[in-house]
């Protein structure tokens, strides 16, 4: 494919062909003040006999370490030289802050179109991108100032540590594709989107560089700027989805494919790769059928990638690890040691004795006159309490009679109603298919308490499975051998579900349909399935005998939104 050679031009430029962070607070319109402001000191300087000879032209200045463009930029560190500019970290003296500079010669073949570039990513102004904050053109120079991220982290760099976290690969791919999509609304497009390109700052945020700019840069054009920019956006999920670049080439640091094998989905380089993810990455970078054994249609623009995370899954963060508190130690102290020191070993501190009673004629006979009084009190309370338990006792035994005498029930009690039943594990379960696997990474969504998620089916040709199968499922294990009043299915259109239950002295989970005894069935879009006898069993098996949805391309799947079950 045209494309997918431009969106992987120039990989052996892996140094970086801008700072790697940037941080700004000024918009353009402080840049475009500061051009008059310059302009003026030009004129003043010529006006004072600074002018050259009008019939020599003048050589750009030689750019080092220390060298001021404008009075203002500082030149600190040169991060590229390539194909006549030069990228570097710079000080802004003005406002105090790092910024980053691209600059090259005004009679560059490709000035021209860098400052336009510039310009027009400067008028975007959307926070997901790097800022340009100034484009000038002085001194025979054009050079073009943007922000500086000192807490952002090149993707590049989080590679080299490992693939990213289905979560994190989740959110880049999110936030770049809703970026890119925004840019492209307004005629921008990128062409040079790469893992030196894309940043992550300290509070997750994705930011994007060098849009527009950076193609300009390079002389880099596309007939189709869409498709470029979005087979670059997959070129990034698959990157962080298995730390491999998905061309044959090796580039930022990263592997290449093996040769000859050609382009191959995520999941089946590196295990455990998230399917859904996969499956996203190979509609962004493959347009010639190579998704077609996923039943998946290609992305060709950001706009058809955004929709297609919209309909994904989300996917939950890890949950976060806690460390247990250290272990409480008991602190001995001594008693009586408080506000004095402490005795010695082996010495008997000495106890005062307490001063005798008093004892008189009138203190004996005001105690006994107190005992008396209490012994009165008891009696009356004991006698008090005895009566009020016998009028309950009465009560009691009329409410008895009343309520035996209307029928023969000798247990009024009413039946408990079905407690629920915690579900303790689940898998997918297609035993009739070549692979064996129904989407697994989502199947726990069926009885977690999250809403809005939902573990679907593969795409099928008809809504009878294409003919290949007479269903697929899901088995709920319930941990130990409970009694089983029903199960409650939630699914997203109406299709129709069979109830299968495994033997209840089964050990193991079976793996095979024909060891799941069909006890109930029905049709909905919720479905309440109770056995019609007495079921015990650990695994119980949802099991879709037709799928409700329909794609836009005409195939067929199933969603389960929610599992209850009740005893």
């Amino acid at each position: 494919m045209a494309e997918r050679s431009t969106a992987a031009v120039d990989v052996a430029d892996n140094s970086g062909d801008e700072p790697l962070t940037a941080k700004a607070d000024q918009s353009t319109a402080d840049g475009v003040a500061n051009n008059r402001e310059r302009d003026t000191e030009r004129d003043e300087a010529q006006g004072s006999g600074g002018a050259e000879d009008p019939g020599t032209k003048a050589s750009p200045p030689e750019l080092h370490s220390g060298h001021k463009l404008a009075r203002r930029y500082r030149l600190e560190d040169c991060i590229t030289r390539l194909d006549g500019f030069s990228s570097w970290r710079a000080v802004d003296e003005k406002l105090r802050r790092a910024v980053g500079v691209h600059v090259l010669p005004a009679d560059h073949s490709r000035a021209r179109s860098v400052l336009a570039a510039a310009r027009s990513s400067a008028l975007l102004g959307d926070p997901r991108f790097v800022q340009v904050l100034d484009a000038v053109e002085e001194n025979d120079l054009v050079y073009v100032v943007h922000e500086w991220l000192p807490d952002a982290t090149e993707l590049t760099t989080l590679l080299s540590s490992g693939p990213l976290e289905p979560h994190d690969a989740y959110q880049m791919v999110s936030q770049v594709s809703a970026a890119m999509a925004a840019a492209h609304r307004e005629g921008l497009a990128h062409l040079r989107l790469n893992p030196n390109a894309v940043l992550r700052t300290s509070s997750g945020q994705w930011r994007i560089r060098g849009l527009a700019v950076n193609a300009a840069l390079r002389g880099i054009s596309s007939d189709t700027p869409q498709r470029t920019d979005t087979e670059a956006i997959g070129a990034l999920l698959y990157t962080s989805l298995t730390q491999r670049w998905p061309y044959e080439d090796d580039a930022y640091g990263l592997a290449g494919l093996p040769k000859d094998v050609g382009l191959i989905a995520p999941d089946q380089v590196r295990a455990g790769v998230h399917r859904g993810l996969s499956e996203l990455a190979m509609r962004a970078l493959a347009n010639d059928g190579a998704t077609a054994s996923r039943h998946e249609s290609p992305c060709t623009t950001p706009e058809e990638l955004v929709k297609a995370i919209g309909e994904m899954p989300r996917i939950r963060p890890p949950e976060p690890a806690f460390t247990a508190p250290p272990e409480y130690q008991r602190t001995t102290y001594q008693q009586g040691t408080y506000g004095r020191q402490a005795p010695r070993p082996g010495t008997t501190q000495p106890v005062p004795a307490p001063p005798p009673p008093l004892q008189s004629r009138t203190g004996r006979a005001l105690k006994w006159a107190v005992s008396a009084l209490l012994i009165a009190a008891l009696g009356l309370g004991s006698w008090q309490l005895a009566d009020a338990l016998m009028d309950q006792g009465n009560q009691s035994d009329d409410t008895n009679q009343t309520q035996t005498t209307d029928g023969n029930d000798k247990s009024p009690k009413k039946p408990a109603s079905g407690k629920p039943i915690a579900v303790q594990g689940a898998r997918d379960f297609d035993p009739l298919g070549n692979d064996g696997e129904e989407y697994p990474d989502d199947v726990d969504k069926v009885y977690d308490t999250t809403p809005g998620t939902y573990w679907q089916t593969s795409y099928y040709e008809g809504a009878n499975f294409g003919n290949l199968k007479s269903g697929v499922g899901v088995i709920l294990d319930l941990g130990k051998a409970q009694q089983v009043g029903k199960v409650t299915v939630s699914f997203k259109g109406s299709t129709s579900v069979e109830l299968r239950a495994a033997s209840g002295d089964t050990g193991a989970m079976p793996t095979s349909l024909d060891s799941y005894t069909k006890v109930a069935e029905g049709s909905g879009a919720t479905v309440t399935l109770e056995p019609d006898k007495t079921l015990a069993s650990r695994y119980l098996l949802v099991w879709l005998t037709e799928l409700p949805i329909q794609a836009d391309d005409g195939k067929w799947r199933g969603r389960v939104i929610d599992v209850k079950v009740t005893s």
